[in-house]
C-alpha cells in the first residue's frame, strides 16, 4: 500500500506532491475540533510541523508548534445552500430509524438514488441530541448510540461520504463517527492512524466503483479529493490496479 497511499506532507505546497512522513507510535493526530474542521499534525523530531485542513481543503502551515496563532485553522464554511439536510434526534437515534435520511434525500431504494443530484446539492446532518446530563463534556462522536446510527446509515449507503457537504466539515465529522479515536483537551478528536487509513482506502474502493457505475465524470479525481480532505494522497497506480480486475 505504501506505493499508492501516502499521508500528505505539508512542506510541499502543491497538493500533488507527497512524500513519506513519520507517524507517531500510538495515535496519528488527524482530528477535527468541535467547530468541525479537519486538522492534521505530524511531529518530526525537533521540528513540529502543523497543517490545518479547513473544510475548503486549503492549507495553513505553521513550522513551530509553540506559535499558537500561526497553525490555527479557519472556521468551517456555512452549510451549502440547498443541500439535503438530514435531521435526527434522540428518538430517531434510539430506534436506528433511517426515515429522516430517506425523507430528506428522497432515497427509498437503490433505484431511487440520483447520484449527480446528490453530488451537486450534497448532504448534511443536523444532530439534535439531548444529553441526559447537561454537564456531560463528551462530543457527539463519543456517544455510542449516535455512532451506532451512523454505522447503520453507512452500512446501507457506503458511498455516502462522497456526497457529503465537505466544505462545512461533514466529512470530518462522519469519519469521527466511524473511526476509532481518542479525545484530547487541546486537539479534540485524535484518530487511530491505522484505522483512519483503512477507512479512507475502503471508502476510495467503494466510492470509485459507485462513481464509475453511475457515469460520473472524473471518478478518480473525485475519489482522490475525498481522501485528500482526510489527509491522504492516493496515487493513480491504485486505480490502475482496480481497473485491471
Amino acid at each position: 500500500m505504501t506505493s499508492v497511499i501516502r499521508h500528505l506532507y505539508p512542506l510541499s505546497c502543491p497538493l500533488k506532491q507527497y512524500c513519506s512522513i513519520q507517524t507517531p507510535k500510538s495515535y496519528s493526530e488527524f482530528h477535527f475540533s468541535s467547530s468541525e474542521f479537519l486538522h492534521s499534525k505530524q511531529s518530526l523530531r525537533q521540528v513540529a510541523v502543523s497543517v490545518s485542513f479547513n473544510p475548503s481543503g486549503n492549507l495553513d502551515l505553521s513550522l513551530y508548534d509553540e506559535d499558537q496563532d500561526a497553525g490555527k485553522p479557519s472556521p468551517p464554511m456555512p452549510p451549502k445552500e440547498g443541500r439535503y439536510e438530514v435531521v435526527i434526534d434522540n428518538d430517531i437515534i434510539a430506534r436506528l430509524d433511517l426515515s429522516p435520511f430517506h425523507s430528506a434525500t428522497g432515497i427509498t431504494s437503490s433505484n431511487s438514488v440520483k447520484p449527480k443530484e446528490l453530488l451537486e446539492r450534497t448532504v448534511g446532518f443536523t444532530i439534535n441530541y439531548r444529553r441526559e446530563d447537561e454537564n456531560d463534556p463528551r462530543e457527539l462522536s463519543e456517544y455510542p448510540d449516535i455512532r451506532l446510527w451512523f454505522v447503520r446509515v453507512d452500512a446501507m449507503y457506503p458511498w455516502l461520504p462522497v456526497v457529503l457537504d465537505w466544505r462545512a466539515g461533514e466529512l470530518a465529522r462522519y469519519a469521527a463517527m466511524l473511526v476509532p479515536h481518542q479525545m484530547s483537551m487541546r486537539m479534540g478528536v485524535v484518530f487511530n492512524p491505522e484505522a483512519l487509513e483503512l477507512f479512507v482506502v475502503q471508502k476510495v474502493f467503494v466510492v470509485y466503483k459507485w462513481l464509475k457505475e453511475n457515469d460520473i465524470p472524473m471518478p478518480r479525481l473525485k475519489a482522490k479529493d475525498m481522501a485528500r480532505m482526510l489527509g491522504f494522497g492516493i496515487g493513480d497506480d491504485l486505480f490502475d490496479l482496480i481497473d485491471k480486475v
